[in-house]
This record gives structure tokens, C-alpha cells and sequence, in this order.
């Protein structure tokens, strides 16, 4: 981490160069008005690929003990960086077997050169190694612990209403055995719902049958803004999430509106206005 590669990092999130025919970037599926989540249930690739699986809020992402629905392998945030850019399964920004063009549209900017040689002190070329470093040292400065719920947490009772206390307390009996932690989340995978025949989630990389239908338990940090919900993105609000796990499938009316409360409670909006993480307006002194 240093603020060089931060910088060039946040630049390259918002580099549509970075896709083949330069019409997505990161930033295209990682909205920040959606704390980093995308407002579709999945999101076509370039050449028109249909999405798989709907894509998950950025915030707080350098603590995540596994970064995507359903494949532990990927732990660094430098390895998550090629599924999107250079993935075949599906195809999303289309780079697969082009990252030498990624290398040589941004050596033709002078402010890029500049900016990887600082960067990346010593080294002489720029190359995709070096683009997913950056990108991952921006997305670890995506922090969020600035919420109603944190301020809650730390004792400041008042900051949440009675409703939504009460939906503290449903929420620590119904939901908390996996939406645990700081980051609301287990990090494991789990099968909420019926496993479907086109996504095994865990069971594709495990090759076990007990897997088929598991899926990483998705922070809910900001779950007001990054609807919708489930690894398909096949629940439109909280509410159709929430029913879709057996524990709360049947809580009341008023359960339910007191848990939505305490819910809404856990978004952080200094995170989605915050300038550090918008797009760049200028770069080496001259606006881009």
C-alpha cells in the first residue's frame, strides 16, 4: 500500500481501457452512490454475455476472508482483480488473452507513465501485475464503519429509534449466527434457498455434492443500497431476501418492518459521497 498506488488505482477503476472495446470499467458494475453494488441482478459482459451472478458491494473489502459467491480460492483482492478483466466464465470486460494491450494503451499516456513510475519505483514496464496491485490498493481504502449501527455499537444508544432496537434484537436471535462480525458476515458459504441446476455456487469448484447450492454469506453493511439481493439477485428488496431464509420466512408484518429498520441503520453515507472515491478529475496537475 502507499498513496501512489492508491491513486493510480482509483484512476484505473474508472478506466473504461480496461475492457476491450473500452466501454466498462470497474466502476461501470461498482457504482458509489451503491456503496460499490451494480442496482441489476447480474450485469452483461461486453459482448452482450449475460451476467451469472449479481455483483456484491465493495465496502470494507480488504478484510473479506474470500472475495467472490463461491470460489475460496481467490483471497487476494490482486488475484480478484483478473475474473473481471481477463474471465471467460462469463465474459465480462473481455481482456482474456490481451492484457498486453492494457500495458500499451495506458503507456501511451504520459500522466499513466508517470504515475506507475511512481507507483511502482524500479520497475520499468508497466504490465497487468502492476494494474491489479493498484486496484487493489484503492479498493482496501474502501472502508465503512461510519453508520447509525457502529455509532450504536460504541454505545450511543439513542442514534437508533425503538424499532429499529427491536430489530437489533430479531436480528441478533434470526440472523446473526451468520451475518456475524464487524462486516456482518461469516465469510462462509451457505444454501439459503433452492440450489439451481445453471449455478452449483461451492459445489463447482469442490466437485461435492453437499456444496451444490452454497454461497458466500454477503456483508450487510449498506444493504439499503445494494439491492438486489442473493447471489442471483433474484430478491428485489430486503424484505423478499429475508423471507427467502427458513429461519425468518414467517416473521410478522411488524417483526419484519422493526428488522428492516435496524437494517437501514447499517448504511454508511459518508462512504457513498466521499470525493477519495469518485471518479478522478484531474490527474498530474491537468484535468483528465
Amino acid at each position: 500500500m502507499s498513496a501512489e498506488k492508491t491513486e493510480l488505482g482509483r484512476r484505473l477503476f474508472y478506466d473504461a481501457d480496461l475492457s476491450i472495446d473500452g466501454t466498462m470499467s470497474c466502476a461501470t458494475c461498482h457504482e458509489q452512490h451503491r456503496a460499490f453494488a451494480d442496482g441489476n441482478a447480474t450485469h452483461s459482459g461486453v459482448h452482450g454475455d449475460p451476467g451469472r451472478r449479481n455483483v456484491p458491494g465493495l465496502a470494507n473489502v480488504a478484510w473479506m476472508k474470500v472475495l467472490t459467491w463461491g470460489n475460496p480460492k481467490i483471497q487476494s483482492l490482486e488475484r480478484q482483480a483478473a475474473v473481471p478483466i481477463t474471465g471467460k466464465k462469463p465474459v465480462e470486460m473481455g481482456m482474456a488473452g490481451h492484457e498486453n494491450e492494457i500495458a500499451r494503451r495506458l503507456g501511451k499516456d504520459s500522466c499513466y507513465r508517470t504515475m506507475f513510475a511512481r507507483a511502482f519505483p524500479g520497475e520499468t514496464a508497466i504490465d497487468f501485475a502492476q494494474v491489479a496491485k493498484a486496484l487493489a490498493a484503492f479498493e482496501r481504502t474502501l472502508v465503512s464503519l461510519d453508520t447509525p449501527y457502529d455509532a450504536w455499537r460504541r454505545g450511543n444508544r439513542a442514534v437508533l429509534s425503538p424499532d429499529a432496537q427491536r430489530g437489533a434484537s430479531l436480528f441478533a436471535h434470526d440472523c446473526s449466527a451468520c451475518h456475524s462480525g464487524l462486516l456482518l458476515s461469516d465469510g462462509k458459504y451457505h444454501r439459503v434457498v433452492a440450489s439451481s441446476a445453471s449455478d452449483p455456487g461451492l459445489g463447482e469448484i469442490t466437485g461435492r455434492l453437499a456444496d451444490v447450492g452454497r454461497f458466500r454469506t454477503p456483508s450487510l453493511r449498506n444493504v439499503a443500497l445494494t439491492g438486489p439481493y442473493l447471489h442471483d439477485g433474484s430478491a428485489k428488496t430486503v424484505v423478499d431476501a429475508v423471507r427467502r431464509h427458513p429461519r425468518t420466512a414467517t416473521l410478522s408484518a411488524s417483526k419484519m418492518d422493526s428488522l428492516s429498520a435496524f437494517m437501514n441503520a447499517l448504511t454508511d453515507y459518508r462512504l457513498v459521497k466521499d470525493e477519495r472515491f469518485s471518479l478522478p478529475t484531474e490527474a498530474c496537475g491537468k484535468r483528465l
